[in-house]
């Protein structure tokens, strides 16, 4: 089996490319690199199926000389799911920059929560380690290891307060899972939830 070195490299050249932008933040780069990526593995799939030969049918044609139809269905199967993954980034990316006014990817709430408290923790252990090593702990450094655990589980409770706000939810399942307008936004600000809006003080 003979493999094109001109088509194995365009082939790298496209992954790698492709790889490089889906690690990107913004949605439209992370779909370009999701279409560069998938014709650089479509391409890959190709190279590695030899040189053309001959139409693969049943009768009529020596076995020698057939083309390995197996990595064109591929492709062929490759394209149509990379059809649908843009489709579905590109309605991601306009979806998010009609609310947001960007389609940067944000930072999950979850996991800045768990990174923090990791943090958090470790500064009050190794706090607590200081604080037990000192062979005489005067009232000025039980004052000030007091205050440092004040200072640690205040930033827990404002990141848990945070939570709260991102957790907000306005009972529209419509509007909490597939996300509102940006009108019914400034509606939803201007009339808080519980509160009638034609109601006057």
């Amino acid at each position: 089996m003979t493999v094109s070195f001109s088509l194995l490299a365009t082939a790298a050249v496209l992954c790698a490319v492709g790889g490089i932008l889906m690690l990107t933040r913004p949605l439209t780069r992370i779909l370009l690199g999701a279409v560069i990526a998938g014709n650089g593995i479509n391409l890959l799939v190709l190279a590695a199926s030899g040189s053309a030969g001959r139409e693969p049918l049943l009768y009529g044609v020596p076995l020698g000389r057939v083309t390995d139809p197996l990595p064109q269905a591929i492709a062929l199967t490759a394209i149509v799911i990379t059809l649908a993954t843009t489709a579905f980034l590109l309605a991601m990316a306009y979806r998010s920059h009609q609310l947001t006014g960007t389609d940067e990817v944000h930072d999950d709430l979850e996991d800045r929560r768990i990174a923090l408290r990791s943090e958090v923790l470790g500064e009050r252990d190794e706090l607590r380690e200081r604080y037990r090593a000192a062979p005489d702990v005067t009232d000025e450094e039980r004052a000030r290891y007091r205050e440092e655990r004040r200072r640690l589980r205040a930033r827990l409770r404002a990141d848990r307060a945070l939570q709260a706000r991102g957790r907000y939810a306005t009972g529209d399942l419509w509007h909490d899972v597939l996300g509102a307008d940006p009108a019914d936004y400034a509606q939803q600000k201007d009339h808080p939830a519980g509160a009638d809006p034609g109601a006057t003080g």
